[in-house]
């Protein structure tokens, strides 16, 4: 594993370096379908630079949600910097549900302020957030963040200091399950996403198809997970328990999305 690199001499962790490349290979994905639909790609970046931002404060907040229980701690520190470092300790990590869920919020608020296509750009975002998870996941599996269970198929890490625990035990590479799992999802949601073009029956419904399709990936791939930092819900944990209430959630407003479409047609073939 490599927890981190040296760059330029800074110290870099692979998992940030490799969000960095997939953040920028989504934005170029999405200014090139912006553009190819008759859209502003200055516009495209807008909204992907404040999704960026909801993804990294909706992240940390899931993080922070997960543990807590160590919250009151931090208002019993007794400086600043006490204050700052308990602060750091329960929020410092990020968890991928809630960088999600904060960039979708980031991203609406975005496209209704600057008065774009919300169906245009929610088909665009949703096919490259697959694309910028995959490469997160690889960075996953490099920092060892995310490690899988103890399995003799597997990887064994030795002397990671910023993930103790992972070392000197065989574990599947659940990270690079998931990034696999993503590129996959990418490349199927670019295929219905060229045929939306031709087709209204599937425009501004991608951004369900992907919530549906990543939160089953999501489901069963945890129980491959062996950390349990995560938190646990009714015996399962916060990103399994996240997963079926956006499974259900997507699900009932496609039906939903699709049956009024469906009366629209109807009706206009009755006229």
């Amino acid at each position: 594993m490599f927890p981190s690199v040296d760059i330029f001499g800074k110290t870099v962790t692979t998992y940030l370096l490799l969000a960095l490349i997939g953040a920028f290979a989504a934005g170029i994905f999405v200014c090139r379908l912006a553009r190819k639909r008759g859209e502003n790609d200055n516009e495209a970046i807008i909204v992907m630079l404040f999704s960026a931002i909801g993804v990294l404060a909706g992240g940390h907040i899931l993080y922070g949600i997960t543990n807590i229980r160590y919250i009151p701690l931090i208002f019993k520190a007794e400086s600043l910097a006490e204050f700052f470092e308990y602060a750091s300790s329960v929020f410092g990590g990020s968890v991928f549900y809630g960088g999600l869920i904060g960039a979708i919020i980031a991203a609406c608020i975005t496209i209704r302020i600057r008065k774009l296509s919300m169906p245009v750009y929610a088909d665009m975002l949703a096919t490259a957030i697959p694309l910028f998870h995959s490469f997160a996941r690889v960075g996953c599996f490099l920092g060892g963040c995310c490690y899988g269970i103890e399995s003799a198929f597997g990887f064994t890490v030795h002397g990671n200091t910023l993930v103790p625990s992972v070392n000197d035990v065989s574990r599947f590479p659940v990270q690079l399950l998931e990034a696999a799992l993503n590129l996959i999802l990418f490349f199927a949601l670019h295929l219905v996403y060229k045929r939306s073009l031709s087709n209204r029956a599937l425009q501004g419904k991608l951004i369900f198809i992907y919530l549906i399709s990543y939160s089953v990936i999501r489901f069963f791939d945890e129980f491959l997970r062996g950390d349990e930092i995560r938190g646990f819900i009714f015996g399962l944990s916060t990103s399994q328990f996240i997963s079926v209430l956006i499974f259900i959630t997507a699900a009932v407003v496609l039906a939903v999305l699709t049956a009024k479409q469906n009366r629209r047609n109807k009706s206009v073939q009755a006229d």
